[in-house]
């Protein structure tokens, strides 16, 4: 899980090292990932009806074929944060991810609007 900590440094790190505005903003992305496709499919209703925009629902390149396959849903929003709402949206879906019975909540990116 991120912490309230790791959040606060990230921004700390985006106000240092970038020239983004972090009071307007920017396309946060989210990612879930599960052992099979049509678990992952079925939340996507929701998640867009939350306002996300699905990006990719891919499988994991494999190092070896016997690993089990990972696949990954990748969501993005454009919204502003700042470290105490990112943290309660990464709580929030982190709850989005055990409630729906997926693997897991990976956490999120972020970049600037094109």
């Amino acid at each position: 899980m991120i912490t309230h900590e790791q959040l606060v440094e990230m921004f700390d790190n985006m106000a240092r090292e970038t020239s983004w505005d972090l009071r307007k903003p920017l396309v946060w992305g989210y990612f879930f990932t599960h052992g099979s496709r049509p678990a992952l499919e079925a939340v996507v209703p929701q998640l867009q009806a939350q306002g996300y925009r699905v990006i990719a629902l891919y499988l994991e390149d494999k190092d070896n074929r016997k690993d089990p396959d990972l696949w990954w849903l990748h969501v993005e929003k454009t919204e502003v944060h700042t470290p105490d709402s990112l943290h309660e949206r990464n709580q929030a879906l982190y709850r989005f991810a055990e409630e729906h019975g997926l693997d897991a909540y990976d956490g999120m990116d972020v970049g600037a609007i094109d």
